[in-house]
């Protein structure tokens, strides 16, 4: 049985449509560099886990659409290059400080599930993503997932 997760990027950075656009739609998680979503990361999400992807510090925030995880944990060699914007001169391959996974696009939700419509749904109100909004890999239970799947207008 799959958990289920929210992954934040800015569209400008990584957008629903860049993962689609990648070969295969698939692409790696890169770039997470707080401890508690590394912890994620590395250690909980697996094969098969279901990701809302969420475009965050736009007008208006948003889950937009879902994908899959298809790659468990592994270093993120972003943290290895200087010339990376990730680049993290403590970490290296020997004693890896930070992980990613990779991700499939599944698919774009028929509309997109807004931050002020989230806040509204009383169902929704321990949702990590309403309550550690900083976090940006955060897990989503279940129940939130089908909510969120209903709002979006995505049938069972």
């Amino acid at each position: 049985m799959p958990n289920y997760w929210l992954f934040k990027s800015e569209p400008s950075s990584f957008s629903l449509d860049d993962l689609r656009s990648r070969p295969d739609a698939t692409e790696h998680w890169d770039g997470v560099r707080n401890f508690q979503a590394r912890n994620f990361l590395r250690d909980q999400i697996k094969v098969g886990d279901q990701v809302l992807f969420y475009h965050s510090n736009i007008a208006e925030p948003a889950v937009v659409g879902l994908a899959e995880v298809v790659r468990e944990g592994y270093p993120d060699f972003t943290a290895f290059d200087p010339a990376s914007k990730y680049f993290d001169p403590r970490s290296n391959p020997e004693k890896p400080t930070w992980f990613m996974v990779d991700v499939r696009f599944v698919r774009a939700l028929p509309r997109p599930v807004t931050l002020a419509e989230l806040k509204t749904v009383p169902e929704l109100s321990e949702m990590a993503l309403l309550n550690r909004s900083r976090l940006s890999v955060q897990p989503v239970r279940k129940e939130e997932w089908d909510r969120v799947m209903k709002l979006a207008g995505v049938a069972p």
